[in-house]
């Protein structure tokens, strides 16, 4: 493995590590939210930076309907990522407070919560897109893979349970814009309904790249 991969992977695992950290907001404390958010804005700076050869690459090429899926998704994400960066500034008490922005309270709530669960949603997709490459060396390494289908599919309907309980839904579409959070609940409960989220649409990310991939096969015997 290249030097440039192995980073790519830290700040990749990183990421992965903070998104469940960064929606718990409310109870890990909003500097603890803040400073957070400060270190992924870093590494999704390095992570463009890493995978820039990607937007080099959007000129040229045939565009299928994978390419067509994939790039929709990297370029919604992209989106967020700048709304996020743009409302989390705009809100910070503590990190940001010395600049002089005023009356942003609105539009940058707004604004946060439509970009971090849409971010949250479009991430998780973003990692199913890739998800085949580490699927294989798991593959390589379980002597039973059928017990990991099974576990995969158990984990992704547990999503749905968690992303109906938790109301992401509403928050996505902003009919809701008050977030809910359950101080009493131990911190181990969200990051498991959380978790299981992200592996839903990691799940279904795996599988839309996958059916798109075999389409592409498809048609290109078909020529």
């Amino acid at each position: 493995m290249s030097v440039k991969a192995k980073w790519r992977m830290l700040v990749d695992s990183l990421m992965v590590v903070l998104i469940p950290l960064l929606m718990a907001y409310s109870l890990i404390g909003e500097t603890a939210h803040e400073w957070l958010g400060v270190m992924m804005s870093l590494l999704f700076v390095g992570h463009y930076l890493l995978n820039f050869y990607w937007f080099k690459g959007l000129v040229k090429g045939r565009w299928t309907a994978l390419r067509i899926y994939q790039t929709i998704v990297n370029i919604l994400l992209l989106l967020c990522t700048l709304g996020l960066i743009i409302s989390g500034i705009a809100l910070s008490r503590t990190v940001f407070s010395f600049l002089p922005i005023e009356g942003s309270g609105s539009w940058g709530r707004t604004l946060h919560l439509l970009t971090s669960y849409w971010g949250f949603v479009l991430m998780s997709f973003h990692l199913g897109q890739h998800w085949s490459m580490i699927l294989n060396r798991v593959r390589r390494s379980a002597k039973r893979p059928v017990i990991l289908r099974v576990l995969a599919v158990a984990f992704a309907g547990y999503g749905i349970m968690a992303f109906i309980k938790r109301e992401i839904g509403t928050y996505m579409t902003l009919q809701n814009t008050f977030v809910y959070f359950d101080f009493g609940e131990p911190l181990f409960f969200f990051f498991i309904d959380y978790i299981a989220i992200m592996g839903l649409f990691v799940f279904l990310g795996y599988y839309v790249t996958s059916a798109l991939k075999w389409l592409n096969k498809g048609m290109s015997r078909e020529r």
